[in-house]
């Protein structure tokens, strides 16, 4: 969730696979770790707590490896999606829904997330409870804290993992998670477990671990939170024309459906959009790729994983829970920039000044928006997403 495994952090790649680190940690581990410890009972943490909890903990090598080496999200929405939303989670997904429906009615009551969505995010995060990790939390996020890549993300984390342990929530020992510090069957990393964990099965814990209750009652407070609407859609599938204003497809730019009809924009069967609310039309690969309408909601789903490609493949499978059929490819073949050429393409925006963020290879919002741009220079249709000949001519 909103967490390791999103586009703003995977790490560059080498054409070839090997990786790029980016620092090399120089602090003497020991000194580090007293410091953090004055820190964290300076915090209000207690000082037994914080010793026990920490006594003859290292710096975990494997944990650095896997942080130096992410690059899931180079892939394009179509190759993920067709890796996540199986068969299998599609069949068990429906059962799960149907065994736990008493569940799930009580928790939409009360946060008003239905079944589909929190059944998708269980479903990708965790294969439904089946696979929470087992790396030592506490281990890992300190591993993390101390490396010198993200340490003012990882250090709170420390904090609140300790602050889990001071609460009672979790044990040292019993906290086993992701490499990464995501903990649960919602894999929430330990500050949201802090801030919006729940206890929904009335045993007197927040158990995000071993509570199926617990976890799906917390993912759907975590949505309410930021902004969920009731009763209201999150992504429809549509078709679009093979021509069309392309600069119009923002993830900024909402519009009425009606606008949208205007524009050429149909139900996958051709029939013409019932006008409801606003939605912005999601173009995961461009003008030739699929295509959906992304409602608010859909923003409350970013907000979970910055991640589009993460984003749209949960919605998605979302909607397949909720009824939708399988989606199409979208109106022609679409050819994938590779990793190094789509660190080419950031590097040579970069250079004319245009905000790409990191040149890593991924194709996130500020790499789309930049290639908006110089797309509408070169007179090529503004869909924000690169292709060789956009490439070629830069």
């Amino acid at each position: 969730m909103r967490y390791i495994k999103s586009a703003f952090l995977a790490m560059c790649l080498l054409p070839g696979g090997s990786v790029l680190a980016e620092c090399q940690n120089t602090t003497d581990f020991k000194q580090w770790l007293q410091q953090f410890k004055r820190e964290a009972v300076a915090s209000g943490l207690s000082a037994d707590v914080v010793n026990r909890s920490l006594q003859g903990l290292t710096p975990d090598p494997e944990v650095i490896r896997r942080d130096r080496s992410q690059h899931v999200f180079a892939q394009t929405f179509l190759e993920f999606a067709g890796k996540k939303v199986s068969n299998y989670r599609l069949v068990n997904g429906r059962r799960h829904i149907s065994e736990n429906a008493a569940l799930f009615q009580r928790i939409e009551r009360q946060f008003g997330v239905p079944a589909e969505v929190l059944t998708a995010f269980w479903a990708l995060e965790s294969d439904f409870g089946a696979v929470t990790g087992d790396y030592p939390t506490l281990r890992s996020v300190l591993t993390l804290a101390y490396d010198c890549r993200r340490p003012d993300l990882f250090k709170p984390e420390l904090m609140h993992a300790l602050r889990l342990v001071q609460k009672g929530d979790q044990t040292p020992n019993g906290m086993r998670g992701a490499w990464a510090g995501e903990l649960g069957q919602l894999q929430f990393l330990p500050s949201s477990y802090n801030k919006y964990a729940i206890d929904f099965d009335g045993d007197g814990h927040r158990e995000l671990i071993r509570s199926k209750a617990d976890a799906l009652a917390s993912a759907a407070k975590f949505l309410k939170n930021h902004g969920w609407r009731a009763g209201q859609p999150w992504l429809q599938e549509v078709r679009v024309p093979r021509d069309m204003d392309w600069a119009l497809a923002r993830m900024d730019n909402k519009l009425p459906l009606a606008r949208w009809q205007q524009q050429g924009v149909t139900y996958p069967d051709g029939s013409p959009l019932v006008n409801n609310g606003t939605a912005a039309l999601l173009l995961p690969m461009g003008r030739n790729g699929p295509a959906f309408l992304a409602y608010p909601n859909f923003d409350v789903l970013l907000d979970w994983n910055e991640s589009t490609v993460y984003a749209t493949t949960s919605a998605y499978l979302a909607s397949r829970f909720a009824g939708a059929p399988a989606m199409r490819s979208g109106n022609a073949p679409v050819t994938k920039l590779s990793v190094p050429q789509v660190k080419q393409l950031q590097s040579k925006l970069k250079a004319r000044g245009l905000p790409v963020g990191k040149v890593d290879g991924i194709i996130g919002e500020l790499t789309r928006a930049a290639v908006r741009q110089v797309q509408k220079q070169l007179s090529l249709p503004v869909d924000g997403y690169p292709d060789p000949e956009l490439l070629q001519r830069l």
